[in-house]
Order: C-alpha cells, then sequence, then structure tokens
C-alpha cells in the first residue's frame, strides 16, 4: 500500500520540438493527473503547463523523472504532507 497525496507539477517546454514527448508522457500517467493547464507563449517560444496531480510519491516521481530527463524542459514539483487515502 501506499499513501496518494495531492501536489502541483508545473513544466516549462523550452524547446517546442519537445512538446510531443511531453504530451505522450502526460498521456501515459493520466490516471494521476486531475486537472491541466497549458499556455503556449508565441512570441518566446515557451510554453508552461501547470497540472494538478493525485499521486503516489513514486508515480508523480516516475512522471517528473522522465519529464525532466528531456533536454529543454524543466520541471517542479510540490505534493502535500498530509495523505489523501491509501492505495491498494
Amino acid at each position: 500500500m501506499n499513501d496518494v497525496r495531492l501536489g502541483f507539477v508545473g513544466v516549462v517546454i523550452e524547446e517546442r520540438s519537445r512538446a510531443e514527448d511531453v504530451n505522450r508522457i502526460l498521456s501515459q500517467f493520466g490516471e494521476i493527473i486531475r486537472g491541466r493547464i497549458g499556455i503556449p507563449d508565441q512570441e518566446t517560444g515557451l510554453a508552461v503547463i501547470g497540472l494538478i496531480v493525485e499521486g503516489t510519491n513514486d508515480q508523480v516521481g516516475a512522471m517528473t523523472g522522465r519529464l525532466g530527463n528531456l533536454s529543454g524542459v524543466t520541471v517542479k514539483s510540490a505534493l502535500t504532507a498530509k495523505k489523501i487515502r491509501k492505495e491498494d
């Protein structure tokens, strides 16, 4: 059993060519994503994605680790200390 936590993940895409890779990874972790907002900036070519997530430390860490391994992508996350439920 793992503790499920609520949190936030911020993703900054500096290389637009990585957007497809980012979206593929996010789709693979869709079960832990509760909300998503994406803001592309046409002038700078940057994009920011904000995610509300609900998952275990392992799940969120796996997702952010894969995203963070992409060149041109920066990821930051914060999870609540309070456990919201147990996962079997």
